[in-house]
């Protein structure tokens, strides 16, 4: 038994010294991006819908899920149903979608989130929203966010 546990002693002595440690989570190989898109301008009172795309840049297929997050601007509102249907309103003004793991690199996803113009908000009107992207496996955060353009005509 001595034996035994002098040779796990220098085991892990000599782990330490070449660097080696416990498993340790690392962002995976993938580049999440979002791509800016304006919604089609719409009238007080009317529709329009939000795209959220998402490019993975790669190298890597995602290999954790991942959040489209829609943040909308005083005087617009969110109205469902939402693709796909893991997206939920999370906030007065918030839309909230997971996407599962595996978007291949060079591949996209889009979040469609219909949102309605307030009837109040005067035509000629323009108001800056944004589209955001969240998860563990992004290796490069620096283009995870970009705004978009809501116009009322």
């Amino acid at each position: 038994m001595r034996g035994r546990v002098i040779t796990l002693g220098l085991a892990a002595s000599a782990a330490l010294v070449l660097g080696i440690g416990p498993a340790v989570a690392v962002p995976g190989g993938s580049d999440l991006q979002v791509v800016r898109l304006d919604p089609d301008p719409a009238a007080p009172g009317g529709l329009t819908t939000v795209h959220g795309f998402v490019a993975n840049g790669g190298p890597l297929r995602t290999t954790a899920p991942f959040t489209v997050l829609i943040d909308l601007p005083a005087g617009f509102t969110a109205e469902g149903p939402y693709f796909p249907t893991t997206c939920r309103t999370a906030g007065a003004r918030v839309v909230s979608c997971t996407f599962g793991p595996g978007l291949p690199p060079f591949g996209s996803a889009t979040a469609l989130v219909p949102v309605r113009v307030n009837a109040d908000v005067p035509p000629g009107t323009r108001a800056e929203g944004h589209v955001r992207v969240v998860s563990t496996d992004d290796h490069h955060t620096a283009n995870n966010s970009t705004p978009f353009t809501l116009t009322v005509g």
